[in-house]
């Protein structure tokens, strides 16, 4: 009869390699964009537009912290609908009074005092998170009717919406 004993040797693992590294506030990379909204569709317009703002496409992206960037939106006025939802969408607000829900078209939300600046924040809103984080985020998000913006001291690089997925 032999007895045969082994000694298993324990192996450590590196617990440094495999954890995940989350953004903060210090370390999240704000960068300034532009996006031209000429001949752009709203809804998908608006939908890359949050994704840019809350930062999905960048490979640290955090969902608890503001790791997005910074978009200027120029030409808001040249924005198109599909079909005839110029005339036929609603957007319903509520005054908090009873029989005070109040609609409206976004065509007459062009025709009012910087609607096009409206219309474009109501889009953008409705596709960020419903809570504090959405707030200030909606806060990183600049809309001019014409081509001429006023953040040029931050030097924002152009970007080609249509090459975003």
């Amino acid at each position: 009869m032999f007895l045969v004993v082994t000694f298993k040797k324990i192996l450590r693992v590196d617990t440094l390699s495999y954890k995940t590294i989350s953004a903060n506030k210090e370390t999240a990379t704000k960068e300034w964009v532009v996006v031209d909204a000429t001949d752009q569709v709203v809804g998908r317009l608006g939908a890359k537009v949050a994704k840019l703002l809350r930062g999905k496409y960048k490979p640290n992206f955090t969902p608890h912290v503001d790791c997005g960037d910074n978009v200027i939106i120029i030409n808001a006025d040249k924005v198109k609908f599909t079909g005839n939802k110029w005339n036929d969408k609603v957007y319903l607000s509520y005054t908090g009074y009873p029989g005070g829900q109040r609609e409206i078209t976004p065509a007459r939300l062009m025709a009012k005092p910087n609607g096009a600046e409206k219309l474009m924040k109501k889009v953008v809103k409705g596709m960020l998170p419903k809570n504090r984080l959405g707030a200030k985020l909606l806060g990183n998000l600049y809309v001019y009717a014409g081509s001429e913006h006023k953040h040029e001291a931050q030097t924002p690089k152009v970007i080609d919406i249509n090459t975003l997925k």
